[in-house]
């Protein structure tokens, strides 16, 4: 579990399948209203305090987004307005317990995203996904010191689809930045078939 914060009202939580399989969690539970789901939620409050001070009291908005081959990334902001304040003063004289106000939003993504520290390694990934024919198409961003490629999923052949993700690792690691973040603050270096352009400008 990685903790980042955003801004001053604002954490992000990175969440692998591996954190989600320790407690017990299914990706699709993250969806249910239940207690395992809760208690996660809990720890992760609980370590965004102790790591960065985050104190999450008061009303919460949590957006989930599911990541096909990360994991899960979870976007808290809290927030203050005077009749979410009033209404949890409300609610805390009926709970004894602490009590979380979310509003929670959830979104799947489907895109596959890997992180390169070197572009080495990019060129390299690049001529095995083209040699092992899964994919010449791509993206190619960069943010915030690092090489980004996404692609978009092979609904139809998942086989194909678990290769590419298993390519990727080898050079790669898998990335919790979304694809909003990364075309509001990344580069774009390659907008489509990006595989490809590597592999005809850039020898293995």
């Amino acid at each position: 579990m990685k903790i980042e914060r955003l801004s001053q009202n604002k954490i992000k939580i990175f969440l692998t399948f591996d954190d989600l399989l320790e407690r017990g969690i299914q990706k699709d539970d993250m969806w249910r209203e239940i207690p395992k789901v809760h208690e996660l939620f809990s720890e992760m409050m609980d370590q965004a305090y102790n790591e960065l001070g985050f104190d999450a009291s008061g009303p919460l908005a949590v957006e989930v987004f599911a990541l096909p081959a990360q994991g899960m990334v979870v976007i808290v902001t809290r927030g203050k307005s005077e009749a979410q304040q009033s209404e949890r003063a409300d609610a805390d004289e009926d709970q004894d317990e602490d009590v979380y106000e979310m509003e929670v939003t959830l979104e799947h993504s489907d895109v596959i995203m890997y992180a390169f520290r070197d572009f080495e390694d990019v060129i390299s990934v690049s001529h095995q996904l083209l040699q092992a024919k899964l994919t010449e198409d791509g993206r190619l961003y960069s943010y915030r010191g690092k090489w980004i490629l996404t692609f978009d999923p092979v609904n139809s052949d998942q086989g194909r689809t678990a290769a590419l993700i298993a390519l990727l690792a080898e050079y790669g690691e898998a990335t919790s930045v979304t694809t909003a973040v990364l075309e509001e603050y990344g580069k774009l270096i390659m907008a489509s078939g990006a595989v490809a352009e590597i592999c005809t400008h850039f020898k293995s």
